[in-house]
């Protein structure tokens, strides 16, 4: 019979993906790649040197996180490089028994360059603690398309979340200086808030799109903000464009998201992860 002490620590998982990507002499390349631990980074076939920008995808192996967990993502572009990151699958944070689950996701998009950050929607469940901060640099000229979803426990399988812990800062740097900042916390007392709160919402997202020309997007995609059971709103102040929707269930919210990115990435197909 097996004895585990009661005070041994329960293993956690940690896991670092980060790749880089720079033209050369035969066009865009791969010039960096590490992935250790439960975070792995797949390019999938042709994805580099295939029309259109190349599809890195990044997973966590670990099937989820909870407290004490640590995951790092990381894209480098050199200049003029354009890309698509995106996550494989959901990210699921789970019931955390003591501390929160950290994920850091960090981006450098050089000189003229373009990267659309499209990860799919982070699951938070009943009784989860994620503490996540991503980081966009971007250089002279560079631009990038954010997207963050978040939906509270599983609809389709009755769940409800009443005790959740989230704290979400997203920061974009163009030359060092800071164009947005967008800090969220959420706890349990804003799921009981009202319309001060999420107003009984279990799905919410946010997309910000940042470079020149972007606000003349600003019509055509208040024109598909039309999803039935989706409340969105977009706005463009000086050099950004920003969209927020939230909805009861995390279904019509993806849907929602889907046609505001058909505008904003002017017809290119979602990412080949996506199940839609």
């Amino acid at each position: 019979m097996l004895t585990i002490p009661i005070n041994q620590p329960m293993q956690r998982s940690r896991g670092d993906a980060w790749v880089s990507l720079a033209h050369g002499a035969a066009g865009l390349r791969l010039t960096g790649l590490r992935q250790q631990g439960s975070a792995k980074c797949i390019l999938p076939h042709g994805a580099v040197g295939r029309q259109g920008p190349p599809e890195v995808v990044f997973l966590n192996t670990s099937g989820g996180l909870t407290g004490g967990d640590v995951l790092s993502y990381a894209v480098t572009l050199g200049p003029r490089a354009r890309a698509v990151a995106t996550t494989q699958t959901a990210e699921r944070a789970y019931r955390s028994s003591g501390g929160p689950a950290q994920v850091r996701v960090t981006m450098s998009i050089d000189a003229q360059g373009w990267l659309d950050w499209l990860p799919q929607e982070t699951i938070l469940f009943d009784g989860s603690h994620l503490d996540r901060r991503t980081t966009l640099d971007l250089g002279p000229g560079a631009g990038c398309l954010l997207l963050e979803c978040v939906v509270l426990g599983r609809a389709a399988m009755g769940e409800t979340v009443a005790r959740v812990g989230l704290s979400d800062w997203r920061e974009i740097r163009q030359s060092g200086r800071p164009v947005m900042v967008e800090p969220l916390a959420l706890t349990d007392r804003a799921l009981q808030t009202g319309a001060a709160g999420l107003g009984g919402a279990r799905a919410f997202a946010s997309v910000a799109m940042i470079g020149q020309g972007v606000a003349d997007l600003l019509n055509p995609v208040r024109a598909v903000l039309d999803e039935p059971g989706v409340t969105a709103a977009a706005s463009a102040p000086e050099s950004r464009l920003m969209l927020r929707m939230m909805a009861g269930d995390g279904w019509p919210l993806r849907r929602q998201i889907a046609r505001c990115l058909a505008v904003l990435r002017r017809g290119q197909p979602l990412p080949r992860v996506w199940q839609m």
